[in-house]
């Protein structure tokens, strides 16, 4: 049976750890979840131009593009995970592209990130995808081992990505 939320324990010394909940993300949850988007984009040296006018659209509009699922903490979002469908036609398979995964700097190394792995497979599966997908910078080592030990297999990209801005 889904289970909506998955309480787990998060460590800090010398205090009660408060429950961790994974869940889905609420319309609440907009002005954090672009705070923390913005987080990781300034990580990778990018900046984040996403509101949360433009994640209220993708995430609860008419035509949903992206599912998020958030941790949170004592009434603190700490984390986060978006999901993009994504198809392969030649096989006419679902997949679901783990596209960001993020734990705030003072969550890290708890755990939180498995179980936002856990409940992004947990969510794909549900929609009917047959596999996750997830990319990490070619430097990014910590992040390659974190997605082996999850067992995702890594794969080289080949090809090339071509992008056109539609008006």
């Amino acid at each position: 049976m889904l289970q909506t939320a998955t309480p787990t324990p998060l460590l800090h010394p010398a205090t009660r750890a408060p429950m961790v909940t994974i869940r889905t993300a609420k319309q609440r949850d907009l002005p954090a979840l672009r705070e923390m988007i913005a987080e990781l984009a300034a990580h990778h040296g990018d900046a984040a131009a996403v509101t949360p006018e433009n994640l209220e659209r993708d995430l609860f509009g008419r035509m949903p593009w992206i599912t998020a699922l958030v941790a949170e903490a004592g009434g603190e979002l700490i984390g986060y995970a978006i999901l993009v469908p994504l198809y392969r036609a030649q096989q006419g398979v679902r997949g679901m592209e783990l596209h960001h995964l993020y734990v705030r700097p003072g969550h890290r190394g708890t755990g939180i990130g498995r179980h936002l792995v856990a409940k992004a497979r947990e969510q794909a599966r549900m929609a009917g995808a047959t596999y996750l997908s997830v990319s990490a910078a070619t430097g990014n080592f910590q992040a390659h081992r974190f997605y082996e030990s999850e067992n995702f297999t890594p794969g080289p990209v080949t090809g090339m990505r071509y992008l056109q801005t539609l008006a």
